[in-house]
């Protein structure tokens, strides 16, 4: 698990605490998966979008792929690769939902391409696990229509990489957005974790 974008934080984020950020989401699917499910799980926290204390997102995905590859590098045995987000929604809409008697964030799978309408492939971009990726994004999905379908928004489609290309198994993750509370957003984490869960043991 990791965050291209760490500094996104929630409708009740406090600023400069970690618990209340994306990166306090993260924190709570990797105990999730670890205490839970019994999978083992780094989490890492690297900052990729403040350089120099200035909010920079154009180019954190650039500043954490040597960052995220090295770590693979180091655990060749990894399968899964979580880049976990929330994403941004005009202010009056709320990706809410209830789940086991708890308010619960929506979710969303963000697939890139490398692929574009005006420039066709973006062969500067290349990426051998695309059909993998959205494989992957659809066991998810099915899982999701199956136990929680109130839970996902569906799979967004977009023009560039994303870093998706270090795993068959990579994933963006975008778990609901700013008007969502921080504790919304940590409730979907269970219902994710057991789709995750149901995918990876072939349920």
């Amino acid at each position: 698990i990791y965050h291209t974008h760490s500094q996104e934080g929630f409708a009740d984020s406090i600023e400069g605490d970690e618990a209340t950020s994306v990166v306090g989401v993260g924190n709570y699917l990797e105990s999730i998966l670890r205490d839970i499910y019994g999978y083992q799980v780094i989490h890492r926290k690297d900052t990729f979008d403040l350089m120099e204390g200035q909010l920079d997102r154009s180019k954190a995905y650039n500043y954490a792929l040597p960052v995220i590859g090295q770590v693979l590098e180091e655990n060749p045995t990894i399968q899964v690769v979580i880049d976990l987000h929330r994403d941004g929604v005009p202010e009056g809409k709320h990706l809410v939902t209830e789940i086991n008697g708890k308010p619960t964030a929506q979710i969303m799978f963000y697939n890139g391409l490398s692929h574009t309408i005006n420039s066709g492939d973006l062969s500067y971009l290349p990426n051998p696990y695309i059909q993998d990726n959205l494989a992957f994004s659809f066991q998810l999905e099915y899982q999701a229509a199956l136990y929680y379908p109130e839970l996902y928004r569906g799979i967004y489609l977009a023009g560039l990489r994303y870093n998706l290309h270090l795993r068959p198994r990579a994933l963006l993750l975008e778990a609901g957005a700013q008007t969502n509370t921080v504790q919304e957003v940590k409730n979907a984490m269970e219902p994710f974790a057991d789709i995750l869960d149901r995918v990876l043991q072939g349920k």
